[in-house]
């Protein structure tokens, strides 16, 4: 059996009830977690205008674009909730990958879902579950095939068709050509350029989704795709493990709305400000020792919500300010402010060579503060938290991150009810409950 026929069995196999029932709420959280980021997403200016775009351009009422409650087609509303599922990139993500599994597969399940009669919220955690383990995957081959570290969209779609593939039941087959019809459309992009010049492809996850579901669809029309990359794994133990070994167990989760190479730092500096009882009027100077990666990001005053989040010294300088980094933090009038930019001026990036050495596997760096009359303050080695190697969010974490991130949005009342149905969506008979809490009310 070759590579790819073992992937193409796990995906058609995979059934709820033979999960094991720490990966069936894992994918509960999971659900929690990255539905969260994708609702407040909806607030950023790069999905006000792709939703524009997309009413323009796709017409046909499929599937709903989550928040604003708009019908489009499939493949719009995947580009639009995409585009929305890692805006903040708050949203979660895996270590060895480097990138962001669950907005590459969410937006796309939700179509699909949309799109098939009957669909349960097993179906849907079944499919995210698919998704996760062959989008990690994949992620890893391309990393290891590739020189260029590519974005999430580049693998990702590979994600997004298997879980897509596996709500249409899709036959071996189709599987076959939808997969590497998507892993060859997918977005080829090159991450650094987007860290060195923050732009609103981000990590290529919308145009991934997109990929995605045009490719499963046209796939069942009788599209024909490429061999996908399964069968070019250098490592045959990353595929036999799919059903025996789940992936989805070693996520990290994101406490802050920031690129995740930001936020040891982040967690440092406020660890000293807690630990030492200072005030940001004491402070002189802050050092961030830290990895190439992590030291690459932009030290510059953001313009904008994506510069915001590649950035390493602003959301260390609003999280000493503000106590946290979230949707308020990177959007306007708040990325602009003057007491920020002052912190940030005195802020200094190192790149040592001792937080190379664990990276990818760990981001780690060490934060030093200078005060004016107290002396020097250090973090020691700090780890991004909710890391696999670190500390887990537990159950009620991850809530009060969803209620925090869609309260705003949804109102208190809604956002509870949410997160309440997908700790029990396994017991639900179909989507239409979980679309219509996730569409913001309008007034009066």
């Amino acid at each position: 059996m070759t590579h790819n026929e073992t992937t193409f069995k796990f995906i058609r196999r995979a059934k709820w009830s033979q999960l094991p029932v720490t990966v069936q709420h894992q994918a509960k959280r999971c659900l929690l977690d990255t539905l969260g980021a994708l609702i407040a997403g909806h607030k950023t200016p790069v999905v006000d205008l792709v939703h524009a775009f997309a009413q323009d351009q796709f017409s046909q009422g499929q599937a709903t674009v989550l928040v604003r409650g708009s019908k489009i087609s499939a493949t719009g509303a995947a580009l639009v909730n995409g585009f929305a599922n890692n805006a903040l990139d708050i949203d979660d993500g895996h270590r060895l990958v480097k990138g962001h599994p669950g907005a590459c597969v969410l937006p796309v399940v939700l179509a699909a879902g949309e799109m098939i009669p009957g669909t349960t919220g097993k179906d849907i955690l079944t499919a995210l579950v698919v998704g996760y383990e062959v989008g990690i995957r994949a992620g890893l081959i391309r990393h290891a095939t590739y020189k260029t570290y590519h974005s999430s969209g580049s693998w990702g779609a590979i994600a997004g068709a298997a879980a897509a593939g596996k709500l249409f039941g899709c036959s071996p087959k189709i599987l076959k050509h939808a997969m590497g019809a998507a892993e060859y459309h997918a977005p080829i992009a090159p991450m650094m350029k987007c860290i060195d010049v923050p732009g609103m492809g981000k990590d290529s996850i919308g145009w991934g989704c997109t990929a995605a579901m045009i490719s499963v669809l046209m796939a069942q029309k009788g599209f024909t795709g490429i061999n996908p990359l399964f069968d070019d794994t250098p490592e045959p133990e990353w595929i036999n493990s799919l059903g025996r070994s789940y992936e989805i167990m070693n996520l990290y989760f994101k406490p802050y709305s920031a690129c995740r190479w930001a936020q040891p730092a982040v967690d440092g500096a406020l660890k000293i400000m807690k630990e030492h009882k200072l005030s940001s009027e004491e402070i002189k100077e802050i050092k961030v020792f830290t990895f190439k990666e992590s030291a690459a990001l932009s030290s510059a005053y953001p313009q904008n919500t994506e510069q915001a989040q590649y950035n390493i010294s602003f959301p260390v300088a609003a999280a000493l300010l503000d106590g946290k980094v979230g949707p308020k933090q990177v959007s306007p009038p708040r990325l602009f402010d003057s007491d920020i930019h002052k912190i940030m001026d005195k802020i200094d990036i190192v790149a040592q060579n001792r937080f190379q050495k664990s990276f990818p596997q760990k981001a780690e760096s060490e934060i030093e503060i200078s005060t004016h009359k107290e002396g020097v303050f250090s973090s020691g080695v700090m780890s991004a938290r909710w890391d696999p190697h670190t500390t887990f969010p537990s159950d009620s974490e991850l809530q009060d991150k969803f209620l925090w991130l869609t309260t705003p949005i949804l109102g208190t009342i809604n956002s509870e009810r949410l997160a309440k149905l997908i700790w029990d969506f396994n017991q639900e008979p179909n989507l239409d409950k979980l679309i219509e809490l996730c569409i913001k009310k309008k007034k009066g």
